[in-house]
């Protein structure tokens, strides 16, 4: 099915909502009390696989593509010019990247054992969460505006049809091609290390990273199949229910076909593999259906406003959620014990650990870390703040 030009456009409650359960999943699985005592559905799997925690970061780039439509749209059919509408985009990019390295050198300064730039600040991590976002918005955005949506279509296509060919045809020196199954030696990790050095997720020894360059192509098409999602709700020559059902087959097919490509190429999200990318896209689709169906057609909406007030400031509690996390690591206290802890530990084994057993209570501890940044964003949302990236 190929989506019609978009003709109308309006806020959508659905997608606010949507977006709000996404990055709520993110702070969730982000601020466990200890990483070392978590339930599975909240890890991300090792490799090959998925878990619940892996469909989030998807989503939000699916969220991102249907958000593009809705943005431009309205705009094109005024007859603003598309230049701007460009430099706008590559303006929002710009920002997004800017604000993913600020998390990645954060902080930037030590004040012992000398003041000055804290230790390895040559080897802040260039790639991240935001600047992935960043480049699938203007990359998607730069698509959206000048191709037809059926050409988008094709672009969304060639990117995972391209990252599956080069991932197992093309040879890593000295070791070969279509090592999906090795973490280091593939040609997704051969390519970050070549091109960012040194500059990776610390997490992986430094030697590949989970939203690194080439693995960032496929997560060009997630954002795309959102735009495509983005097109069939602002299509108003078919109606509401239509328009649901459009959505629910189309993700439905996506998930299929992502589950029939995983038999050669797995199911992976640290390096996006083509079929996580179709699958994740898939399934973001069809929550979007249930959500716009049972809020917007049908008019559930009393349940809705915790994830609204995510939804509306979602960069914004990304950003300061994972700032002030890495604060709360940075100050040291001592216990009764005498054992000297980070200001973050100590909340947890005070008001946590000490009562429950580890692994309930670092997820008490997530759950205490939504919740007040639920009442911060409800305070902002009451007075109609809304920071816009």
């Amino acid at each position: 099915m190929t989506p019609n030009q978009p003709l109308a456009s309006k806020r959508l409650l659905s997608l606010d909502t949507f977006r709000g359960i996404t990055i709520m999943g993110m702070i969730l699985v982000n601020n466990p009390g200890t990483w070392g005592a978590m339930y599975g559905p909240l890890r991300h799997a090792d490799w090959h696989g998925w878990t619940v925690t892996d469909l989030i970061f998807p989503f939000f780039l699916f969220i991102v593509g249907v958000a593009i439509v809705f943005a431009f749209s309205g705009k094109l059919e005024k007859g603003e010019a598309k230049g701007p509408l460009t430099l706008k985009a590559l303006k929002r990019a710009g920002v997004l990247f800017l604000l993913g390295l600020i998390m990645a050198g954060y902080p930037f300064f030590q004040l012992e054992p000398s003041f000055g730039l804290r230790d390895n600040i040559e080897l802040i991590r260039i790639m991240g969460v935001l600047q992935r976002i960043a480049i699938c918005y203007f990359v998607a955005s730069v698509i959206f505006l000048y191709f037809k949506p059926k050409a988008q279509l094709y672009w969304a296509a060639g990117f995972v049809l391209f990252y599956w060919a080069a991932m197992f045809l093309i040879p890593v020196p000295g070791h070969g091609a279509g090592l999906i199954d090795d973490k280091i030696n593939n040609l997704a990790a051969f390519i970050d290390r070549a091109i960012l050095g040194q500059n990776l997720w610390v997490g992986t020894g430094r030697q590949w990273d989970p939203e690194g360059l080439l693995s960032t192509i496929p997560a060009i098409s997630t954002t795309l199949i959102g735009v495509w999602a983005g097109h069939i709700l602002r299509n108003k020559e078919t109606d509401e229910t239509r328009k649901t059902a459009e959505l629910m087959v189309v993700g439905s097919i996506l998930v299929i076909v992502g589950y029939v490509w995983a038999w050669h190429f797995p199911i992976n999200k640290p390096i996006w593999s083509s079929s996580y990318a179709v699958m994740t896209g898939g399934q973001a689709m069809v929550g979007l259906a249930l959500c716009y169906w049972f809020i917007d057609v049908k008019g559930y909406k009393g349940w809705t406003e915790p994830f609204v007030v995510y939804g509306v400031n979602a960069i914004t509690v990304f950003f300061m959620s994972g700032i002030i996390a890495r604060t709360l690591g940075l100050f040291t206290v001592t216990m009764a014990t005498g054992a000297e802890v980070t200001v973050q530990q100590w909340i947890f084994r005070t008001f946590f650990d000490s009562w429950m057993t580890t692994i309930n209570a670092s997820l008490a501890y997530s759950i205490m870390w939504v919740f007040l940044w639920y009442l911060i964003l409800l305070f902002m949302y009451r007075k109609k703040i809304v920071i816009k990236v």
